[in-house]
């Protein structure tokens, strides 16, 4: 893959949450259509030194013009934690490695494990329809759930709208009326009818598209299946065992943790010279199992380690999340996962993460040796590549050189 067309796919990678008033591009990255990480890169991402990662995290701020960002490594030689900016610009305070932030759509990564673990104990199937488990909710403008079988939630090939890409939605949740709905509370239901008010996308199957709406349904069909919501599975079936202690789904609760950055958003407003509002408080009822969660660095980088080694899921099911949808343009889908493979012929594997006041990514390699997390505590990209340059910088272990732009 040619460097431009690498930094293409992995901007895709960056923004694939589909929130507020823009509709992001869905997709992760890979060589070439039907190659994904099962096993191991061929190429093996450095380990050790990590100068070219912090330049990154300085480019990102000092070029990007972002407030500030937090990153943490692990690998064979251990942990390291990086940062450049501010946790707030009123103090200068700096970001710190414990700090809480919202996960956004990680938090799909999360939901994939339960429902396999769910598959893997008998209790449901991926090959099942929503109507088994949702009877009559998914209908209307040509939406069937008889139809849709929960795989294709999973790896965005259902063809349901996402209701974040809804006009007047996304304009109370995310953009210009945020201020006067950060509080409002949503129902699974209520999102769910949102997204029936438009008509599906009738080539999904071989053409995926990025809808938050099949989470949501994902969320109520762990509710369904085991009685408790999603939030309850996820946490004793994951956050407890891993003993993730800064990872938690908040409900309604609008609420950071502390220590936590102050979270920085221009309302998806394209202008430069956008005002910048602080979005810290929010009810994340809007995305709900699409993507409430909070959490850490430290915790999603254990996280992610956990997964890609089979502590959560037997190797058959990993083989199911792993398994590639191409989406065309070097892009494609695993079940809650995305792929990339860098300049450096590195692949890697994970989820990124973008809502009000908060940008983050979570990638590693895929056998567990080597894992990134990092987040911004601000939601724009006037520059694609102070996104995109950490994640070269830390598995190829060499900064990119500027390009025009």
């Amino acid at each position: 893959m040619n460097r431009q067309a690498t930094r293409n796919a992995l901007l895709a990678f960056a923004v694939t949450a589909s929130v507020g008033a823009t509709s992001l591009a869905p997709a992760h990255a890979t060589a070439a259509a039907g190659n994904h990480p099962k096993s191991p890169a061929t190429a093996v991402a450095p380990a050790g030194s990590h100068e070219a990662t912090q330049s990154a995290l300085q480019k990102a701020v000092d070029k990007g013009g972002l407030p500030g960002i937090s990153a943490e490594v692990r690998d064979r030689t251990g942990t390291w934690n990086g940062s450049a900016g501010v946790a707030d610009t009123a103090t200068g305070r700096k970001r710190s490695a414990d700090e809480h932030f919202r996960a956004g759509s990680i938090t799909k990564m999360f939901i994939a494990t339960v429902i396999l673990q769910l598959a893997d104990e008998g209790r449901l199937s991926l090959d099942d329809k929503v109507e088994k488990w949702l009877p009559g909710l998914v209908r209307g403008n040509k939406n069937d759930g008889r139809t849709i079988c929960l795989q294709e939630l999973l790896n965005h090939t259902s063809g349901l709208y996402s209701h974040t890409d809804d006009e007047e939605f996304k304009v109370n949740a995310s953009g210009k009326n945020f201020p006067q709905h950060r509080y409002d509370t949503y129902t699974p239901e209520q999102l769910v009818a949102v997204a029936m008010q438009h008509p599906p996308k009738s080539d999904a199957r071989t053409n995926p598209w990025y809808s938050n709406t099949n989470y949501v349904l994902a969320g109520m069909i762990i509710e369904k299946v085991t009685g408790h919501s999603y939030a309850y599975e996820a946490t004793q079936r994951i956050i407890k065992p891993l003993k993730l202690h800064g990872t938690s789904f908040p409900g309604t609760a609008a609420q950071l943790p502390s220590p936590h950055p102050v979270a920085y958003s221009r309302l998806h407003d394209e202008n430069p010279d956008a005002p910048i509002h602080d979005a810290t408080e929010q009810n994340m009822s809007w995305l709900g199992a699409s993507g409430e969660l909070i959490s850490t660095t430290g915790d999603l980088n254990r996280f992610e380690r956990a997964l890609m080694r089979g502590e959560l899921l037997p190797p058959a099911r990993m083989k199911e999340m792993l398994e590639e949808v191409p989406a065309g343009n070097n892009t494609g889908y695993g079940l809650g996962v995305e792929f990339a493979t860098l300049d450096c012929g590195v692949q890697v594997v994970g989820k990124t993460g973008r809502t009000n006041g908060s940008l983050s990514g979570v990638v590693g390699t895929a056998d567990g040796e080597k894992q990134l997390t990092f987040n911004i505590n601000g939601d724009w990209l006037t520059d694609s590549a102070v996104y995109t340059d950490v994640i070269e910088a830390e598995f190829c272990g060499k900064a990119q050189a500027a390009t025009a732009r």
